[in-house]
């Protein structure tokens, strides 16, 4: 059977060493990191996504504000706030919470956050530090994942990692991110042939296809790392992963659950994302 890598204790001993150091550093520079978040529209996830993060923020000592927008407000009036942000000295971190409006491009609103305060990691400035291995923001979710398997001790050199799906939130992302910790990196996708057979030689499988329980059980090799990144609702519409858990667990090494595996991790290393861009924009990099 499966270890569990459980991320809500993971992450909670990652917010404490963001909280420790947050609460050293407003003492010698007089004030918190600042996260500004831009929230437009009603949709009921993106509600639930930034009232976490407000929360989270506020719990590690971070001054955080909710910047909220009818859905009819104008690309250029949207843009404008976030160059109003970029020159504001008070804020570290900006985000803007997708999805957006379909009148609003939300590539350009990407390229708009100044890259020194993109703390999702999206603009292609951060993409392009992270493929030639000098990488100051990385995207939050595929940053989680190895900090997880760091925490779990998992060995990631030598090894044969492969991804399905190859979105830039995170399939490109991680999978750069395990070729620099010198794995073998295979990226999977929707027009990938005999893909069970390409699953079962993985040591590491990282899941992010978006689909519920894609992964069959008897794809998995015996002593895998599974990685789940998946949240989707089932017949029941109970939350399941893009793993069938139940078989899987009973040949992985070690495995996510959802919830409560990557998940947790997105927000901590939101959290960890703006604590750096804090320390860049203070002169403090490498003093904590």
């Amino acid at each position: 059977m499966s270890k569990i890598i459980d991320g809500k204790v993971i992450s909670s001993r990652l917010r404490e060493e963001i909280a420790r150091e947050v609460e050293q550093l407003k003492k010698a520079v007089g004030r918190p990191p600042g996260l500004s978040v831009i929230l437009v529209g009603e949709d009921p996830a993106s509600q639930i996504y930034v009232r976490n993060k407000e929360k989270t923020a506020k719990e590690l000592g971070f001054k955080s504000e909710v910047i909220r927008f009818p859905d009819t407000i104008s690309e250029n009036d949207l843009l404008r706030k976030i160059e109003e942000l970029n020159n504001d000295q008070s804020v570290d971190g900006i985000l803007v919470q997708l999805p957006l409006p379909e009148h609003i491009d939300e590539f350009k609103v990407t390229l708009t956050i100044a890259p020194e305060k993109d703390v999702d990691g999206f603009h292609p400035v951060n993409m392009g530090r992270l493929l030639i291995g000098k990488p100051y923001l990385v995207p939050c979710t595929p940053l989680g994942i190895i900090k997880m398997l760091d925490y779990e001790g998992i060995e990631i050199e030598g090894k044969k990692a492969v991804i399905i799906g190859r979105s830039n939130i995170v399939g490109k992302p991680v999978a750069i991110l395990l070729l620099q910790r010198n794995a073998t990196v295979t990226i999977c996708h929707s027009r990938t042939r005999n893909l069970p057979d390409i699953v079962r030689e993985a040591d590491i499988l990282v899941a992010a296809v978006g689909k519920a329980k894609f992964v069959k059980g008897d794809w998995i090799k015996e002593g895998a790392v599974v990685i789940d990144v998946g949240i989707n609702r089932d017949e029941n519409g109970k939350l399941v992963g893009d793993v069938d858990f139940e078989e899987a667990q009973k040949k992985a090494s070690h495995i996510t659950p959802v919830p409560g595996g990557v998940g947790p991790m997105t927000i901590t290393m939101l959290m960890y994302n703006t604590l750096q861009a804090f320390k860049k924009h203070v002169g403090m990099e490498g003093e904590q």
